[in-house]
């Protein structure tokens, strides 16, 4: 009796329980009200509807004539567009296993010559226009195994129809809502019924695939309403599953150029929805998604390198951040509007992102209404939570100061847990060796993106502990399901966060944590606790640089474009740091960096005092 009793209360204990674990899981939502009814009672009857409206477009005519950033940017898109004029019209040519390279331009010419068409009505760049949507809808498909492709294919030709607002020809017309529905849409339905792995995932694949399928299902809803209307709602319930990443504080973990990916597509649908139902169905206000206009700002650092982390590119163009404003727009931030970038002659600018001409639409949007600065010190938490110390917009010296905690089960993650960049006087002296291209690996047949602990992805440089300016305990690798998490953050003068890496390093010590410190205008120390286990035999501080190093008696002196940085060894003077050079980088499939070498401090387990290990290392720049 007694066992069954104990059998009774623990299954009452775990139904009681569950729901309260399943709504502590539960994300915001999106409003979702579409039906066929709603469809067809809000959606704009007249094209553009697109992003573009005639409310915005008209707008966007009259600004044109007296705003110097618009004027700009349309004699840049004007140019792009002459430019396409001369190029050969698209072929279904693959990239391993993409055809995105092909999407991504059809989307490109698109948005410069359909944004050239809705302001100047030019007859030669509408046949450009349906030449274009001929070549790209007699494709015998949009390769649906890879569906990134299909979103952006489908987002071109649906704005193809939409701002040509009925002028190409009906032949035409009728192929592309027929190449919509069937090279589209339809294969975004898998034939089991259940809803393909991107429609309800957390990462860029969610964002990019129900906007493009968004688009389409508005270019193709006269003609089916129904199937039209269910797309759209399996979207409005997918999004929030990528938009929820953002939280709480607004970071994207899968670092800034992969931000500005899927939050480009998340931006042009919310004008999409703006433009054809009058809503966004909350895009906007979804919780730390407006937030995370404040971790891109910051993640561009004064060398105009990024905070690379995950798999980030290094640096960053100098065109104007076209997703980063639509955030001005809508807030009036003018932190958000890169005035300055946008003003560069259109010669300068060369090629646009594929999606600068919907940009134009935010862009005469945009009224400065003041808001919040940039903070000189900030966290953001979540997944991959990471800390930002910087200067301030006047600093002489450029400080610029990112560190992290996360894991390399986190989508396009890396082991690079406990690791940081620093920036001084224009330099940057610790770098992340930032991202590699994916065709060249997967040709050669490489398990890029399995993320077990025994994946091929951490032999990689780029991807494992041993390529970031982090600790590696054994020589061994991070734990890939190892959380390090931001135990403590405190801003001001001389800010101050601690991570916890016991997650990371789990098997190898019995807990690790380590605080960053600016403790002055031109220095940040590092600072490591480390209790050991009976597993631990050698740990290694490291940092990642390209500078020339000189070891000195307590530490070493880095050379770099004619400035100088001291590493100061404060912890153990005694132990004399080792330069490894990873110039060759280990693995032919590594990638190659000119210069690129990793400062050691390893410390034997056999010579720390009581089991409790202290790093304490300081990195100072020159102050004039």
């Amino acid at each position: 009796m007694h066992s069954k009793l104990r059998l009774i209360l623990l299954l009452f204990f775990t139904l009681a329980l569950f729901p309260a674990l399943a709504q502590e899981q539960e994300i915001p939502k999106l409003d979702n009200p579409m039906s066929v009814s709603y469809l067809q009672k809000n959606l704009r009857k007249s094209s553009p509807r697109l992003v573009f409206d005639q409310p915005i477009l008209k707008e966007l005519k009259k600004n044109i004539n007296t705003d110097p950033v618009l004027q700009n940017m349309y004699a840049s898109i004007q140019k792009n567009a002459e430019s396409i004029l001369e190029e050969p019209l698209l072929e279904r040519v693959m990239e391993g296993r993409r055809l995105l390279r092909t999407s991504r331009e059809m989307l490109y010419r698109i948005n410069m010559l359909g944004v050239v068409y809705l302001m100047e009505k030019d007859a030669k760049v509408l046949a450009r226009i349906n030449d274009e949507v001929l070549a790209v809808c007699n494709f015998s498909d949009w390769n649906p195994s890879h569906f990134l492709d299909v979103a952006e294919m489908a987002t071109a030709v649906a704005f193809a129809l939409d701002w040509t607002a009925g002028d190409l020809p009906k032949t035409t017309q009728e192929l592309a809502k027929k190449s919509l529905i069937e090279k589209g849409i339809l294969p975004s339905w898998p034939e089991d019924g259940e809803s393909p792995g991107w429609a309800y995932g957390t990462n860029n694949w969610n964002q990019v695939c129900n906007g493009g399928m968004i688009a389409a299902s508005i270019a193709i809803a006269e003609d089916n309403p129904s199937l039209a209307s269910k797309t759209i709602s399996r979207a409005l319930d997918g999004l929030p599953h990528s938009l929820a990443e953002y939280g709480p504080d607004g970071v994207y973990p899968e670092g800034s150029t992969y931000w500005a990916y899927g939050t480009s597509y998340s931006v042009t649908t919310a004008a999409m929805l703006e433009s054809a139902f009058g809503t966004d169905f909350g895009h906007w206000d979804f919780p730390a998604f407006k937030e995370s206009a404040v971790f891109r700002t910051l993640a561009n650092a004064p060398s105009g390198w990024y905070y690379n982390f995950a798999d980030c590119g290094d640096q960053r163009n100098e065109v104007g951040d076209f997703t980063l404003a639509w955030f001005a727009a809508k807030s009036g931030n003018p932190h958000y509007f890169e005035k300055e970038r946008f003003l560069i002659s259109p010669e300068k600018m060369g090629k646009l992102g594929r999606l600068a001409g919907a940009s134009m639409a935010w862009l005469s949007q945009y009224e400065e209404k003041g808001g919040a600065g940039i903070p000189t010190a900030w966290k953001g938490e979540g997944s991959n939570p990471i800390v930002i110390f910087r200067g301030g917009e006047n600093d002489p010296h450029n400080f610029y100061f990112g560190g992290k905690g996360g894991r390399g089960m986190v989508n396009h993650g890396n082991m690079d847990a406990g690791s940081f960049v620093f920036e001084l006087n224009g330099v940057r002296w610790s770098i992340d060796p930032g991202n590699q291209n994916y065709n060249d690996l997967e040709i050669t047949g490489f398990d890029l993106w399995n993320r077990s602990q025994s994946s091929e992805r951490w032999t990689l440089l780029t991807k494992n502990n041993f390529g970031h300016s982090t600790l590696t305990v054994n020589d061994s690798l991070h734990r890939t399901e190892g959380q390090s998490t931001l135990l403590s953050f405190t801003d001001g003068d001389q800010p101050e966060a601690v991570f916890d890496l016991s997650k990371t390093l789990e098997g190898q010590v019995k807990s690790a944590q380590r605080k960053f410190i600016k403790d002055s205008p031109t220095s940040i120390t590092i600072e490591d606790e480390i209790e050991l286990s009976e597993n631990t035999q050698l740990i290694t501080w490291q940092m990642m640089t390209l500078a020339e190093v000189e070891i000195t008696k307590d530490g070493a002196i880095l050379k770099q474009e004619g400035k100088t940085l001291h590493l100061q060894n404060l912890s153990h003077p005694e132990i004399m740091l080792s330069i490894v050079s990873l110039d060759p980088a280990p693995l032919e499939l590594d990638r190659q960096i000119e210069g690129l070498k990793r400062i050691e401090i390893r410390i034997p387990a056999w010579t720390v005092a009581g089991g409790q290990a202290k790093i304490k290392v300081r990195l100072t720049g020159e102050s004039e």
